[in-house]
């Protein structure tokens, strides 16, 4: 049997797409800040310096979260459809109440790109 462009195509759509990991399966881990990107000069150094103490830990449907001068926060999080190469993080606050931060996965999943408000963007590194 013969399997034409129309049929073939379709398939391996299916099969490429079909394998990937879930956003949710690919923030698992533990990830460290190392810098800002699109920032002014004169707020870089203070900047890459707060980047360097935060941290984000994904396990299963848990994160907490460490940034300086603050106690570690821990709540749950979803993920929605990635589009672009680009999905939304949803933090959901034990209080009550959610955060939700644009993310970017690159490097083979060893990089992650947190857009901050004002346009700058966190970079962190996967650490396990």
């Amino acid at each position: 049997m013969r399997l034409g462009p129309l049929v073939l195509t379709p398939l391996l759509v299916l099969l490429t797409t079909g394998c990937e990991k879930a956003p949710r399966e690919r923030l698992q881990g533990k990830w460290v800040g190392e810098s800002f990107q699109a920032l002014h000069p004169s707020q870089a150094a203070a900047a890459n310096g707060w980047a360097k103490g935060a941290s984000l830990e994904f396990a299963g449907n848990k994160v907490t979260v460490s940034i300086p001068a603050e106690s570690a926060r821990s709540g749950t999080f979803k993920t929605t459809t990635p589009e672009n190469g680009k999905f939304d993080v949803v933090f959901k606050r034990p209080e009550g109440g959610e955060d939700r931060a644009t993310v970017a996965l690159g490097q083979k999943d060893k990089q992650l790109v947190l857009a901050m408000a004002g346009g700058a963007e966190l970079v962190m590194k996967k650490v396990d």
